[in-house]
């Protein structure tokens, strides 16, 4: 125990001493095809998870009853004096599954590709300016 005290620095009393490593980087170019790719299935993935999201939602509400009420609604508002419907609308195929589903997935098919252009050209011009003011600085430190 003595020589190992005798061996280290004074001051440490035995005790290996670590300082953290620091490290500079540039951040001077994004490669916009796997930027692409990345954003693409990032999309993808919140595409399907808005999918089952409204599905579920749907079916939550169409057990509770909630578009047979909001349609039944709708039907005697529009019913005029004579019992006739004068206004000719239909509100229960407003909320069909097929009709809800499908701009659902409409709205998600849209979703996926404007986020992965807007991505992919959002590294493009990343890359633009930091060719002009050099890219992003940042510095990574080693931590215990």
């Amino acid at each position: 125990m003595a020589a190992e005290a005798a061996a280290a620095p004074p001051g440490t009393d035995g005790k290996t001493v670590r300082t953290a490593r620091k490290a500079h980087l540039t951040l001077s170019r994004i490669e916009p095809w796997s930027v692409m790719k990345f954003s693409f299935v990032i999309s993808l993935v919140c595409f399907i998870v808005l999918f089952v999201a409204v599905a579920v939602l749907y079916t939550g509400l169409a057990y509770l009853g909630v578009f047979d009420a909001v349609t039944e609604l709708v039907s005697s508002l529009t019913e005029g004096d004579d019992g006739g419907d004068d206004l000719n609308l239909d509100p229960a195929s407003w909320f069909s599954p097929t009709r809800v589903l499908g701009y659902t997935a409409l709205l998600g098919a849209l979703n996926v590709i404007l986020i992965t252009a807007l991505a992919t050209i959002g590294a493009m011009l990343y890359n633009l300016a930091a060719d002009l003011v050099g890219g992003l600085d940042v510095t990574l430190s080693e931590t215990e």
